[in-house]
């Protein structure tokens, strides 16, 4: 079954039908999906919806845009959150360029705390990085991330960088933009890598693949992706879930 590694459902976007939509998204094929928190207040949120759905899980970090609000205390509390028996991951974290605030050196310092604290609770990490190739890479190879392991979401970088997070041990996030007449990038990316380096994710409620692109993102337009990807590497629909599960299940450390 699909394996939907990055969503949000906890977000806002979902307040109106919630629990109809998780309830279709189950019987629709999508066996799993991680919920992935951005700040504290999501973190906690995500656990709130692995508890309710069994097929639900939870990963719990702080996205670099609101890394301002980190500080020690907030690290013991997601070491707390992430001792939770369906927390599988640290994140988001990372970096993101892209908006001046907050400011590089303290994204940089609180990706490094919490690519730490994933070290000392032994759970994988999902890194965010957008415009910061350069810096995250570094940092991953400062704090030794391939002994950690984990994934690079919503991946937009060149097949390059792609191909050194995959030395490190590291997985590659592919959704929507797989099926964006702009997304060359990501096609070359998906591509290059092997299939057992490549995990399925929504990123919902953002980027709805194509002929969904700017609406909102759900699981369930997970298939167009899955085909999208079955066609780049000439192999069946059926082959790329079952590829991709196994990738998400070994990464998460989830038993079948």
């Amino acid at each position: 079954m699909i394996f939907d590694t990055h969503a949000h459902y906890d977000d806002e976007q979902f307040d109106i039908d919630r629990e109809e939509l998780l309830g279709e998204v189950k019987k629709a094929g999508i066996g799993n999906i991680v919920n992935v928190g951005a700040n504290m207040a999501s973190s906690e949120s995500s656990l709130a919806l692995a508890e309710k759905y069994d097929f639900i899980y939870a990963a719990v970090g702080v996205h670099p845009s609101d890394s301002a609000e980190l500080n020690e205390e907030n690290i013991e509390k997601l070491k707390a959150m992430s001792a939770h028996e369906k927390c599988v991951a640290i994140g988001e974290i990372g970096l993101d360029y892209y908006w001046p605030e907050p400011d590089h050196e303290i994204q940089k310092k609180w990706f490094k705390r919490q690519l730490q604290l994933a070290r000392e609770v032994k759970k994988p990490v999902i890194i965010h990085s957008r415009e910061a190739a350069l810096d995250t890479l570094t940092i991953m190879r400062e704090e030794n991330a391939g002994q950690i392991g984990g994934v690079v979401h919503c991946f937009s970088y060149s097949r390059e960088v792609a191909q050194e997070c995959a030395d490190m041990g590291f997985y590659i996030g592919i959704g929507g933009v797989l099926t964006f007449k702009n997304g060359r990038k990501l096609k070359e990316v998906a591509e290059a890598l092997p299939m057992e380096k490549i995990l399925l994710e929504t990123d919902c409620p953002y980027l709805a693949p194509v002929p969904y692109r700017g609406k909102r993102n759900c699981s369930l337009y997970l298939p167009l992706v899955v085909e999208a990807l079955s066609e780049i590497k000439g192999i069946s629909p059926e082959e790329v879930i079952e590829i991709t599960e196994k990738n998400a299940r070994e990464m998460y450390g989830l038993s079948r």
